[in-house]
């Protein structure tokens, strides 16, 4: 079986659908097929610019920029087609070939316009305003790119929701979004990571509870409220310190509020973190906080820290509260008092860190596997191509 994988996104850029896309593509070109099964084939697809990364040292083919003419070609060579997103050319475009086509839905671009279920007007989650059929509201949250830009992203969404209809199957990371999106023929396969890190031994500096904030400095992150809750905390005199790893359009302004807050003792921002030093940051880190308003379908920010054996304090939102479970804390989405509850819980019970850790752990060991990722992917495929 050849499959054809078309994401936008790929590596050496970072991100969580290139990470997933890189996985699933590497899983599937080592697969070794069962009993009447014939070998994958694998090539994937991007737009994404290959930089200084040799494509040749992969045991996949990659096609960078292909042109119109060449993914045609791709697609008739392909047995079927996997898109990492609804990318609408190669969605038309394996319709209109009568391939298989599978789309694995990255965020909320069939059913959001800004594929993000974030109402920038309040800075909220938003209550899904297009599939209500409000659209007005839809046009006014994206109104800050002009009218023009609004109607397109208005009509792209019903054009990519429409196409989903019709396709082979779509795969959701989330039963939360899954109920979100409600399109026909959904599977839900949860995202999966090797499980090769050992568990960290965690400890805290002085009696000083250390969090940290991982993630771009956008507003759908939320990261002011995190902000504004240490500064809930450190009013009470107690021993909270934070680290803000990551960089964006909202630094400059984050930085700011850290200081009118009186908080330069206490927050710490690192910038952007490699991979490859990420350990070093977070070494005496008991949780990650991840005060999301919007635009989680997944949260592999979570999954990741939830297997180095780190507790979660996440907003409520569906996708975060199904992926986190039992290893750590939720509360109400934009609610500065409602996690300020949850800092404080994690400052004065030095223990409960450490148990949700060790829960959080298992939990990612136990769910989001990659090789459980592959295994469903795979018996997908087959379920498709036998049909």
């Amino acid at each position: 079986m050849h499959i054809l994988i078309y994401s936008n996104a790929f590596f050496p850029q970072v991100g969580g659908i290139e990470t997933i896309t890189k996985l699933l593509a590497e899983g599937l070109a080592a697969s070794r097929p069962g009993p009447g099964r014939d070998p994958m084939r694998v090539t994937v697809a991007t737009t994404t610019s290959h930089d200084e990364f040799e494509d040749n040292q992969s045991s996949y083919r990659i096609v960078r920029r292909a042109s119109l003419r060449h993914l045609v070609a791709l697609l008739r060579q392909a047995d079927l087609l996997h898109l990492a997103g609804p990318s609408l050319l190669p969605l038309i475009l394996g319709l209109l070939f009568r391939k298989p086509v599978v789309v694995e839905h990255h965020g909320f671009q069939s059913v959001c316009p800004n594929g993000q279920l974030f109402y920038e007007p309040a800075r909220l989650p938003c209550p899904g305003y297009f599939m209500a059929g409000r659209h007005l509201k839809c046009f006014r949250c994206n109104g800050n790119g002009g009218a023009l830009r609004s109607l397109k992203l208005w009509l792209l969404t019903f054009a990519r929701r429409s196409l989903c209809t019709k396709v082979t199957a779509n795969i959701a990371p989330t039963n939360a979004l899954a109920d979100t999106m409600r399109l026909p023929r959904t599977v839900t396969i949860h995202h999966g990571l090797p499980h090769g890190l050992p568990a960290p031994r965690i400890g805290r500096a002085s009696g000083t509870l250390t969090v940290a904030f991982i993630g771009r400095l956008v507003s759908t992150k939320g990261a002011q409220l995190l902000l504004e809750a240490t500064a809930l905390l450190a009013a009470k005199g107690l021993p909270l310190q934070v680290r803000i790893i990551g960089d964006g359009p909202e630094r400059e302004g984050l930085e700011v509020l850290s200081e009118s807050l009186g908080l330069n003792d206490r927050v710490f921002f690192l910038g952007y973190v490699s991979d490859e030093h990420l350990g070093d940051a977070l070494v005496d880190v008991s949780a990650i906080i991840m005060p999301s308003l919007g635009g989680e379908v997944f949260g592999l920010v979570a999954t990741e820290n939830m297997l180095r054996g780190r507790c979660i304090v996440a907003s409520d939102l569906p996708a975060l509260t199904e992926v986190v479970g039992d290893g750590g804390l939720t509360f109400s989405t934009g609610d500065v008092p409602s996690l300020a509850v949850c800092l404080q819980q994690l400052v004065e019970r030095p223990e409960l860190p450490i148990q949700l850790g060790q829960q959080a752990r298992q939990r990612s060991l136990r769910f989001f596997s990659v090789q459980n990722m592959l295994e469903q992917h795979i018996a997908l495929y087959h379920q498709i191509w036998v049909k």
